[in-house]
């Protein structure tokens, strides 16, 4: 994922009051959101141009998140491409088709796991600041000495059953797994280059297989992230600035040196072929991450035509080129208002790190994660949600428990999730201020968190934050309403329904069905 130098975070964040302030807002939230971070180890790119959250909206946390990648899906795209994408030629209606599964889905399992899990966030004894996949970066490992954590891979305890079963039980309709993160690292059999989990470690497994057979018997998606940019131990593979390390390159070892083009040429390509080869009918989504501007419109022009042999794929908005790809991939926040007429996807950690980092102990309440997914949803957009498994193979218990229990409530209201349309109201996610501005000088965006609204075709599902009892009052409501009743209800108990005007009451009873969310639902003519 994204980080950029902490000078620069100096000159953007702490340089603006107002985002500074805002900054602060983020843990004001419904029901635990009230505490704020005591320290902030800044180690990410922090709120684009100071806090990207003043201007899109944020993501509720108990403690502030304070790294958020700048670009995500403000990443420069154009429509003139040297070589055609499908995005570029399907009609409407093939695209709707195309991404039908993915609209309906919602929920998703982001998996961050890799050689980063060994060290898990601490080198030479001490902490690395920063997330734990990024600790080749952060802590300046020379190749070499990276690469020496392969021998001591060997992942005994992992289970693809279980880790694909804790997806199911959670509720989560897809699986992105990282097949390639930035240190180069292949998570599955590689003919194309030996640094992988199978020639290179004792387990000789590929976990990637053994996910994807899980994933065809438990009816679930997969996709495959793969760093084609930024590569730290191939020579030629790209790579942020972090710390002192130099321009042009911002490598810190001559062993990274290289041709970029030859890096894609003899390793990127080719594994991605194998990725889109060698595992039946997945990936259905590759995940793209962290463009540099080495990645030249002619050189994703060169990936873009291996993806075009699969014209069902789904792709982010990363590639890099100019190429907009499917999706938009807001990182760690939830945009103010979606993106109306875009597929998005909000990407987020349950901690503070994506790899397993053992002194990250700060993780979010379920209350939090499942009101991020109910917010999400009712703006039309996708939840993929993030586990950082150990290097033993295993998930880290807070991120099981709090799976499982979204995957309760699920279990009760996701008919007010899943295949849902985003909202017919709007004002209910809060407003912009008519006094306070952004670092831009646009209406800083005030959030609200008494309830949210998703669309079905002939329901509208009302997520109570707040319980108002008596009364349930919509100023304006543009449907027909029938009837009411509480989803969790399972007598389907009818309320009273009463119309006032253009809007509507609805009788409650005294107490809410579900602590962090009750969902009523209105039936619709």
């Amino acid at each position: 994922m994204f980080i950029a130098d902490d000078t620069l975070f100096a000159k953007l964040f702490l340089s603006d009051p107002g985002a500074t302030n805002f900054c602060g807002a983020l843990a004001d939230g419904p029901g635990s959101f009230q505490k704020r971070r005591e320290s902030m180890k800044v180690s990410r790119r922090a709120f684009s141009k100071g806090c990207v959250l003043a201007a899109s909206g944020l993501a509720i946390g108990e403690k502030m998140q304070v790294w958020a990648q700048v670009q995500g899906e403000h990443i420069q795209a154009s429509d003139a491409h040297p070589v055609p994408a499908i995005q570029d030629t399907e009609t409407a209606a093939q695209k709707n088709e195309r991404m039908q599964w993915f609209r309906e889905a919602r929920f998703g399992m982001f998996i961050h796991w890799g050689l980063y899990a060994i060290p898990a966030g601490r080198w030479d004894g001490k902490e690395v600041p920063g997330i734990g996949e990024w600790i080749m970066n952060r802590a300046s490992i020379p190749v070499a000495d990276y690469k020496a954590l392969a021998p001591k891979f060997n992942p005994t305890s992992f289970s693809a059953a279980e880790i694909v079963g804790l997806a199911k039980s959670a509720g989560m309709k897809y699986i992105v797994i990282t097949a390639k993160h930035h240190d180069g690292f292949a998570m599955f059999d590689s003919k194309a280059n030996p640094f992988n989990i199978v020639q290179a470690t004792p387990f000789k497994r590929d976990p990637l297989k053994e996910i994807a057979e899980e994933c065809r018997k438990q009816n679930m998606k997969l996709g495959f992230y793969y760093s084609q940019d930024q590569d730290w131990t191939a020579p030629g593979g790209a790579a942020y600035k972090t710390g002192d390390h130099q321009p042009p390159t911002y490598h810190w070892d001559p062993a990274q040196n290289g041709s970029f083009p030859e890096y894609l040429r003899t390793k990127a390509i080719p594994q991605m072929k194998e990725l889109l080869a060698n595992y039946g009918d997945y990936p259905v989504i590759v995940w793209f991450d962290t463009p540099t501007k080495d990645m030249t419109p002619e050189l994703a022009g060169e990936i873009v035509k291996v993806l075009n042999e699969h014209p069902k794929l789904i792709w982010n908005n990363r590639l890099g080129g100019g190429y907009k790809g499917d999706t938009e991939t807001p990182e760690q926040y939830i945009p103010a208002q979606g993106y109306p007429g875009r597929d998005w996807e909000s990407c987020m950690t349950m901690n503070d790190t994506w790899g397993y980092k053992q002194d990250d102990t700060n993780f979010k309440s379920t209350e939090t994660l499942l009101r991020n997914l109910i917010d999400i949803a009712s703006k039309g957009g996708n939840y993929l949600l993030n586990i950082g498994p150990m290097a033993t193979g295993e998930v880290p218990a807070p991120e099981v428990d709090r799976l499982q229990q979204m995957g309760k409530w699920l279990a009760v209201n996701g008919e007010s999730i899943y295949a849902t349309q985003p909202t017919l109201f709007g004002a209910e996610a809060g407003s912009f201020s008519t006094t306070e501005m952004d670092k831009n000088g646009k209406p800083k965006f005030i959030p609200s968190w008494k309830w949210r609204s998703t669309t079905g075709v002939d329901k509208v599902y009302i997520q109570l934050f707040e319980w108002p009892a008596p009364v349930f009052h919509l100023d304006k409501m543009p449907r027909h309403v029938t009837g009411a009743y509480l989803l969790a209800d399972k007598a389907r108990t009818p309320l009273k329904v009463t119309k006032t005007g253009n809007g509507l009451d609805v009788a409650l009873p005294e107490q809410p069905l579900d602590p962090i969310a009750t969902v009523l639902v209105l039936q619709t003519a």
